[in-house]
């Protein structure tokens, strides 16, 4: 179903996808040659920490231990172009002289019509003098080889384009395609993709992402492993025939490029595309905006974005149904394979009702200058160490992303790693706090338990017993604040929060003590009275202080602790 959508989207797109035997690549250096194939100069086309990008010969799949055999035409990394090596180890050096090796007897073997032409017999002259070791003498060669795997390329004196974006070179590669290393004749069968019967592709196209290692696939097969039958070796068993296996890598390095079709959360790439646009409201420019922290030189756009979403949907710019398909693909790296984590397909306006709905249980009161709705990495971060992305525990990201988009619950381990870190930190953010929520409220609307749903802001009908506790922990801390106007040590939240919020009985009956103490040392009559009437409504709803309360209620126990102490905030 992926390989066909991905099939699909390539026909549907050729005006603007590369033609089948190219490639958009990145090309971060650039070997300077003039026509006699003399070394000039070694040229940074680097853009940021990004290679430019060049239209250039799709690679050729490799893998095994024979892959040193498979060069792609006219550019590779520097191992092929140089032959130099990945470390100093002596294998290293050895595969790196095979890679050279591969590399030149390939430009030499191109038809003697090709080679005739200026560039390609400048390529040859420049190995038949081995000009490759000055370029390793260059000054900017340290920042080159600095980068693992870094690929290069070919440019003659005086012209802008690489020598494999020449035209002699484009018409060779188009009327011939690429020259796969197959070790046996052409094998043909039905294509489990398109259906026809074809030539099949043995060995596909890498088709990296962030993360990964160069050379990972969507698609691998091992030779002589459990999976060949039938006398079928390697990807005979699953058969994608030569033009299929083109359209779906092409389309897939297109998306995953795209500043518009993409988006990185955690460790997970999310790709998406439309089948067809909807002309009043164009939800795949949308869609990374509602995941995807906003742009520096833009820091309203997700505000703005989930804005429109909502205007889009009470006013049916978005129809309940056009019959249009809208496709979402998660993946994230996996040694020298691509881990697909989740796959979703489905009409527009159910994605849009789904991510609708998770901004809905996400959101809750907070402060004037805050935004008003959470971006995904803000929710992520609330559940890492130090708040920092490298610290999300793994796969959660592309759980979230499924459950959102399901409108199923959220991940149970959503919910424990951010008591985990209210525990750790004595701190409830708003983050944390719309967290615990959107978890709670999903659960119960989804499993239709009693428990009634946590509003957005103070509700003092909630009669959930940790959600009161919550609520009477942060009237205790403020009557100590008020009680002690000047800077303190530490607070009863700082050395009793997460005590209370799991075993109250063995605390609350100490913070109460405490609290005769602190409204002792209050001199406005009217504030005490205040205090007493809060802490009277909410023991209303609370028979016996439990001795330990479950990680629902411990969840409960923050949002009512959050909500109360934002009004305070609100009635100051």
């Amino acid at each position: 179903m992926i390989l066909q959508a991905l099939n699909d989207y390539y026909h549907r797109n050729k005006s603007v996808l590369p033609e089948k035997n190219f490639q958009t690549q990145e090309i971060k250096f650039v070997i300077q040659i003039d026509k006699n194939g003399d070394f000039k100069n070694l040229l940074d086309v680097r853009e940021g920490k990004n290679g430019h990008v060049y239209l250039l010969p799709k690679a050729i799949g490799r893998s095994g231990s024979n892959s040193w055999q498979t060069a792609n035409l006219l550019w590779d990394h520097y191992g092929y172009l140089l032959g130099f090596p990945k470390d100093d180890s002596e294998n290293a050096n050895k595969m790196a002289n095979k890679q050279l090796a591969s590399f030149i007897a390939k430009v030499k073997n191109l038809p003697q019509a090709l080679k005739e032409d200026t560039g390609i017999n400048a390529v040859i002259r420049f190995y038949m003098q081995n000009q490759q070791e000055l370029v390793i003498k260059h000054p900017l060669w340290e920042n080159c080889s600095k980068i693992p795997g870094c690929n290069m390329s070919f440019q003659l004196l005086g012209e802008d384009c690489l020598i494999p974006e020449r035209n002699a070179v484009k018409k060779y590669v188009s009327e011939n395609g690429n020259e796969q290393d197959d070790e046996s004749e052409t094998v043909k069968a039905n294509c489990l993709v398109t259906g026809k019967y074809a030539p099949i592709a043995r060995i596909h196209t890498a088709t990296p992402i962030l993360g990964s290692k160069s050379n990972a696939k969507l698609v691998g097969f091992q030779k002589k492993s459990g999976f060949d039958s039938y006398y079928k070796e390697q990807a005979y068993n699953a058969p994608i025939s030569s033009d299929a296996e083109a359209a779906y890598t092409t389309s897939l390095k297109y998306l995953t490029k795209s500043s518009e079709n993409n988006f990185f959360i955690a460790d997970t790439t999310v790709v998406f595309w439309a089948e067809r646009e909807n002309e009043e409201y164009n939800f795949s420019n949308e869609f990374q905006w509602f995941f995807a922290d906003s742009p520096k030189d833009d820091p309203d756009r997700n505000t703005r974005t989930v804005k429109n979403l909502y205007s889009a949907i009470y006013t049916g710019k978005i129809p309940i149904d056009d019959g249009s398909k809208f496709f979402v693909l998660g993946l994230s790296p996996n040694a020298a394979r691509i881990s697909i984590r989740f796959w979703k397909t489905g009409t527009v306006r159910e994605f849009a009702d789904k991510i609708k709905l998770h901004f809905d249980d996400f959101e809750i009161i907070h402060g004037p200058n805050e935004k008003h709705h959470l971006s995904l990495n803000q929710i992520l971060r609330a559940t890492a160490l130090e708040y920092k992305t490298d610290n999300i525990p793994p796969k959660l990201a592309g759980n979230v992303v499924q459950c959102i988009l399901d409108g199923k619950p959220y991940p149970i381990t959503l919910m424990q790693q951010c008591i985990r870190r209210i525990r750790a930190q004595q701190k409830v953010t708003r983050a944390r706090a719309a967290i615990l929520k959107a978890y709670l409220n999903r659960i119960n609307r989804i499993y239709h338990s009693s428990e009634k749903e946590v509003e957005v802001s103070l509700d003092i009908e909630n009669a959930n017993i940790g959600y009161r506790l919550g609520r009477l922990f942060a009237v205790l801390e403020k009557i100590q604040e008020e009680a002690n106007p000047g800077p303190i040590n530490a607070t009863i939240r700082d050395r009793y929060f997460g005590a209370a919020s799991s075993s109250p009985v063995a605390v609350f009956s100490q913070l109460l003590k405490l609290k005769n103490h602190h409204l002792g040392k209050l001199d406005n009559k009217g504030r005490k009275v205040n205090f007493e009437k809060m802490i009277s409504e909410i023991f209303e709803g609370i028979s016996n202080l439990p001795a330990n309360l479950p990680l629902n209620d411990q969840a409960y126990f923050s949002i009512g602790y959050y909500h109360q102490r934002n009004n305070f905030y609100k009635e100051n």
